[in-house]
């Protein structure tokens, strides 16, 4: 071969999820919960024989494409364990040469050519490249070092909601499939009082986490090691809200949510 050599690869399938926004990502699919995504094969290619005995195993290996990024990074920032840039082969950040992921994924069921999985950090939409089965005795090596990467998680925090909390995200999932919850967890784990992410703001009494157009106020009890979700409120002030600019196409639903929860 060629430096100028091209190789093909095709999708065997598309992954169905919840997951749409990068940010909404668990660094790794382990971290993830057990909310269900399907991996759909492509239709008159023989991949219901492929499947084979596949539901026989509890994990796979999903190998998949990064198709919201278009370019790479030679340094990236890791999400934790280290403030300082690394290079993107000492990492699993999404910036690569060919946009290629995998995650070992929990697998739930096999029916026809859906393949259903849980704890997986693969964004919906992803083109699926190939699947493979893991096996402990030849995937697993515990005690090999890891470099930067730190083994323990004595450094996170669980997440919990109050009770106004718990039904304003409830109210945005039946709504508008706003999953604040599975979005708090994973942002808010490690370093949540970390005010120097672009998405964390502090003030003396709180913090607050943006999504998009909407806002979560938390705590943060160190001794304890827990994170408690407050509240939920709109991003947009009243002027804005009522202005006729709607880059999101969401200042409805806000006003549907305010009218809901302001004298709750």
């Amino acid at each position: 071969m060629t430096a100028n050599d091209e190789i093909v690869l095709k999708p065997i399938g598309y992954l169905k999820s919840d997951l749409v926004y990068r940010y909404e990502t668990p660094r790794q699919g382990i971290l993830a919960g057990e909310e269900i995504s399907v991996i759909e094969l492509l239709p008159h290619q023989n991949f219901e024989q492929a499947v084979s005995q596949l539901d026989g195993f509890e994990r796979i290996w999903v190998i998949y494409q990064f198709h919201l990024n278009n370019n790479w990074k030679p340094l990236v920032n890791p999400p934790r364990h280290t403030r300082k840039k690394v290079g993107v082969f000492a990492s699993r950040a999404p910036y690569r040469p060919n946009q290629i992921g995998m995650s070992c994924v929990k697998l739930v069921k096999v029916e026809g050519i859906k393949i259903y999985i849980s704890q997986s950090d693969i964004l919906d939409g992803s083109p699926v490249l190939d699947i493979k089965p893991y096996l402990p005795y030849s995937d697993s090596f515990p005690e090999a070092e890891t470099g930067w990467v730190k083994k323990n998680f004595n450094e996170k925090f669980e997440v919990v909601f109050s009770k106004e909390a718990e039904g304003q995200t409830t109210w945005l999932k039946e709504n508008a499939n706003i999953n604040l919850v599975n979005f708090a967890r994973l942002q808010l784990e490690f370093y949540p009082k970390d005010d120097s992410r672009k998405r964390i703001s502090s003030s003396e009494e709180d913090f607050t986490l943006a999504y998009r157009t909407w806002r979560i106020v938390y705590l943060v009890d160190d001794d304890k090691r827990t994170v408690t979700i407050k509240k939920i409120h709109s991003g947009y002030s009243s002027v804005e809200l009522n202005s006729e600019d709607d880059k999101y196409n969401d200042k409805e639903l806000h006003k549907k949510f305010i009218a809901e929860f302001l004298n709750a």
